[in-house]
C-alpha cells in the first residue's frame, strides 16, 4: 500500500494521519486534494462500523485505491449509548458542538457522578479494491462532567473527563489528548496492521 485516500475534509485530522503515515512511506490524500469535488456521503448506518464502511467503500469504488474513513462519537451509558452515531447532530441537523453538549448535560440532569460513565469511540474502516473492508476500533473511557470546562479540542471535549484525569479533554494540550484519545488507539491498531501487510 503506497497511497491512501483519507475520507475527510478536516485539515486537523489530516495532520494526524500525515504524521503517522509518512514514516511508513505511504502518501495520504484528503478529499480536499482530489481533482473532483466529492459530495458528502450520507451515513445511513446504525453503528460506527457501518458508517465508516459506507464512506470508505464508496470512495474506494470511485477511485480504485485504498481508502480510510473514520466514524466517531460519544456513548453515554446512562443515555443507553446515545448520542452514539448521532453525536455530530445530536441537537439537530445543523452540526452545533455547543448545542450538542448542552443537550447531553440536560439529559443527564440529576444523574449522580458515578453513573455518568461514557466513552469516546473511533472506528476506522480500510477499504481496498477487491478486498474485504478491515475495521480498527479505539475507545477512550471516561465520565461526563457537570459543566463545560476548557478551551481546547472540539465536540464533547469540554464535558469529558478521561479515566484517571481530573482535567477534561478540552483542558489538555493537543499532544496530551493525542496520547490517550480514541482516534489514537484506533490509529495505533491500524499502524500495527499496516506493518504486518
Amino acid at each position: 500500500m503506497k497511497e491512501i485516500i483519507i475520507a475527510t475534509k478536516n485539515r486537523g485530522k489530516m495532520k494526524d494521519f500525515e504524521a503517522l503515515f509518512t514514516p511508513l512511506n505511504i502518501k495520504v490524500t484528503s478529499l480536499l486534494d482530489l481533482p473532483e469535488d466529492i459530495e458528502d456521503i450520507e451515513e445511513t448506518g446504525t453503528t460506527f462500523e457501518e458508517n465508516a464502511a459506507i464512506k470508505a467503500e464508496a470512495i474506494c469504488e470511485k477511485f480504485g485505491i485504498a481508502v480510510i474513513a473514520d466514524d466517531s462519537g460519544l456513548e453515554v451509558d446512562a443515555l443507553n449509548g446515545e448520542p452514539g452515531v448521532y453525536s455530530a447532530r445530536y441537537a439537530g441537523e445543523k452540526k452545533d458542538d455547543q448545542a450538542n453538549l448542552q443537550k447531553v448535560l440536560a439529559e443527564l440532569k440529576g444523574v449522580p457522578d458515578h453513573k455518568r460513565t461514557a466513552r469516546f469511540v473511533c472506528v476506522l474502516a480500510v477499504a481496498q479494491p477487491g478486498e474485504k473492508t478491515v475495521f480498527k476500533r479505539g475507545e477512550c473511557e471516561g465520565t461526563i462532567g457537570q459543566e463545560p470546562i476548557g478551551e481546547n479540542g472540539f465536540g464533547y471535549d469540554p464535558i469529558f473527563f478521561p479515566i484517571g484525569s481530573d482535567h477534561t479533554m478540552a483542558e489538555m494540550s493537543p499532544a496530551e489528548k493525542n496520547k490517550i484519545s480514541h482516534r489514537r488507539k484506533a490509529l495505533d491498531q491500524l499502524i500495527n496492521w499496516l506493518k504486518e501487510q
